[in-house]
C-alpha cells in the first residue's frame, strides 16, 4: 500500500468536507459559460475517493450543473452525500439585487428538489461573495428555508471575506441562520485561509494537515472544501483546445500542482474524521440551544 494511503484517521473531532460541484469555465471564466462534460468525470472521481475512505461529504451543487447532469446528482445522493445549494447560475452576490438573488435561489431549490425529493438546507454563495455589502442575503436565505450558510470567509482578500467575522459556527444576528465559515488559522494578528481549494493545491500538503490539527486542538471543527475540477490534471489545456480563451497566466496558476491534489485529498481524508456539514450544524445547534440564547427569529 502506498505510504499516503495508510490509515491515520483520528475521530477526536468531527470536521466537514465539502465540494463545490461546479464546472471550471463557469467558476473561473464567467457565469455565462456552458457546463461541459468534464464535470461528470471529475465528480465521479471525487465519489470514488470519498468511497475509498468511507467519508460522506456535502456537495454544494450549482443548479446549472444539476440541470445539465441530473443523473450525476442522483449518483451523488445515492452514495449517501448531502446535497446543498450553490445557487443556480454562479453569479456573484455583489452583482445581484436582492430580488435577483431570490429568483436565483428559488430556481436552484426547484432543480435540486426535483432530483432529490427535498429542498436543500445548506447554501454556499458563489465565490464566497457574502461580504459586508451583501449581508442582506442572510434573511433571504432563511426566508427560503435554508438552515445554514457556508458563504463568509473570515479573511482579508481582494475579492471576498469579512476579516472580523467569527471563525467558528455562529448564528446570524438578524435571522435564524447558522453560518459555517471555511477553516482559517489565527497567526500574526490576522486570519489565514486553511480551508482548501487553491490553497490546498499551492501550499504543501503537510502544512494543510497541520492547520487542521491546530484548528482541532480546542475541539473546533474545520470546514474544508474543494472543486471537482482540481483533480482534472490536463483540464485547462483541454478547455483551450475546445475553444475557450484562457490567458497564459491563468492557465499556469489554475493548472499548477493539480497532479498533487488527489494524493493530498487522500491524506486529508485518512487523517481526520469527517461528517456532512448538515450533521455538524445539527450537533452544534443542539449545543447552542442548550448553552446560549435562542437564535434570532
Amino acid at each position: 500500500m502506498d505510504e499516503w494511503l495508510r490509515p491515520r484517521r483520528s475521530a477526536a473531532v468531527a470536521n466537514a468536507f465539502t465540494i463545490d460541484l461546479e464546472d471550471w469555465p463557469i467558476a473561473v471564466l464567467g457565469a455565462e459559460h456552458e457546463v461541459t462534460g468534464r464535470v461528470v468525470e471529475n465528480t465521479l472521481r471525487c465519489l470514488q475517493i470519498l468511497q475509498w475512505h468511507n467519508v460522506r461529504a456535502t456537495f454544494f451543487v450549482l443548479g446549472k450543473v444539476a440541470e445539465r447532469c441530473p443523473d450525476l446528482i442522483r449518483e451523488v445522493l445515492a452514495a449517501g452525500h448531502e446535497i446543498a445549494s450553490h445557487g443556480h447560475g454562479h453569479v456573484l452576490l455583489t452583482r445581484l439585487t436582492p430580488q435577483q438573488l431570490r429568483d436565483d435561489l428559488r430556481r436552484g431549490i426547484d432543480v435540486l428538489g426535483s432530483l432529490t425529493g427535498q429542498a436543500p438546507l445548506g447554501y454556499r454563495a458563489p465565490g464566497f461573495s457574502i461580504v459586508r455589502g451583501t449581508r442582506w442575503a442572510g434573511p433571504i436565505l432563511a426566508d427560503l428555508g435554508f438552515q445554514y450558510s457556508s458563504s463568509i470567509f473570515p479573511v482579508r482578500h481582494p475579492r471576498y471575506g469579512i476579516p472580523d467575522e467569527p471563525r467558528g459556527l455562529h448564528w446570524w444576528s438578524d435571522c435564524p441562520l447558522v453560518e459555517c465559515p471555511p477553516a482559517t488559522i489565527r497567526l500574526f494578528g490576522r486570519n489565514w485561509p486553511a480551508a482548501g481549494g487553491g490553497y490546498f493545491r499551492l501550499l504543501p500538503g503537510s502544512l494543510a494537515r497541520q492547520a487542521v490539527r491546530w484548528i482541532n486542538r480546542p475541539k473546533t471543527p474545520a470546514i474544508l472544501y474543494m472543486h471537482p475540477y482540481e483533480l482534472d490534471v490536463g483540464g485547462v489545456g483541454q478547455h483551450k483546445l475546445d475553444g475557450l480563451s484562457v490567458g497564459w497566466w491563468r492557465h499556469l496558476t489554475q493548472s499548477l500542482f493539480r497532479e498533487r491534489m488527489e494524493a493530498r485529498v487522500h491524506r486529508l481524508l485518512e487523517s481526520f474524521h469527517f461528517v456532512t456539514l448538515g450533521e455538524l450544524v445539527e450537533t452544534w445547534k443542539a449545543r447552542s440551544d442548550r448553552f446560549h440564547p435562542a437564535p434570532p427569529q
